[in-house]
């Protein structure tokens, strides 16, 4: 068994999972796996990144019979991948390791460039946010996260529609900080595991607190609605970063 950690600017992908006749960060990585290895490969991603979502940390378990050391491997893909991805390492794992459910939590990031003028070198990777933000506010209004808490109400209109699919996760750690007196603004999330857009949904409404269209109390409110409709917009997705993965 073998593991990669990796970068990618999730820009011009269609998202992390292989999808027909759309360019993925994980359909591309089985292919040209498969094409330098000699077999058929299918890698089992920590985090299943959507489209135009961005990764610093992520990592990837996948199995081969090829004999071929992991640097070769690592400088194949590097070749290969493009240049908005980046492998930092190939090591071999054992046999019982499995990148997505070996994984204990996920760490995001997501960046806000709260300016009244935009930044042309930020658009691909910061959400412009002109109105200034008490970022404060936001900071306390998420500390009502915390826990094991049912998430519904952060969850996607698409993905977990289905009523038998659990939506408690338990988030370990959040933190909303101003570069000093600049215009950067990130946010911190961590947890065991996320709904899909769950990041964004939560990052929607604290904005809504942060630009005062809602009270500090908000947040926890819509966690105990548990209702979608209760809670904020869904951020954009380019100011979404997969930092780390904890083992």
């Amino acid at each position: 068994m073998l593991r990669a950690d990796l970068e990618y600017d999730g820009t011009d992908f269609h998202g992390f999972a292989p999808q027909p006749g759309a360019r993925t960060v994980g359909g591309e990585l089985d292919q040209i796996l498969s094409r330098v290895l000699g077999e058929a490969i299918r890698a089992t991603s920590a985090a299943r990144t959507d489209s135009g979502v961005h990764a610093r940390g992520q990592v990837i378990s996948f199995h081969t019979t090829s004999g071929m050391p992991v640097a070769e491997i690592r400088r194949a893909l590097n070749a290969l991948m493009g240049d908005d991805v980046w492998v930092h390492d190939v090591a071999e794992v054992e046999d019982g390791f499995d990148a997505r459910r070996s994984a204990r939590s996920r760490r995001y990031q997501y960046r806000i460039w709260n300016a009244a003028e935009r930044s042309v070198w930020q658009r691909r990777w910061s959400l412009h946010v002109e109105a200034p933000l008490d970022v404060e506010s936001m900071h306390r209004t998420c500390r009502a996260l915390l826990g094991r808490h049912d998430f519904a109400a952060f969850r996607t209109h698409r993905a977990q529609d289905d009523p038998g699919r659990a939506t408690t996760r338990r988030i370990l750690a959040t933190d909303w900080q101003r570069d000093g007196d600049g215009p950067t603004v990130t946010f911190e999330i961590e947890a065991d595991a996320f709904l899909r857009h769950m990041v964004r949904a939560i990052v929607g409404s604290s904005i809504l607190v942060g630009q005062k269209k809602a009270p500090e109390a908000s947040l926890a409110e819509m966690l105990a609605a548990g209702d979608r409709a209760a809670a904020g917009p869904t951020a954009p997705a380019h100011g979404l970063t997969l930092m780390e993965i904890r083992y």
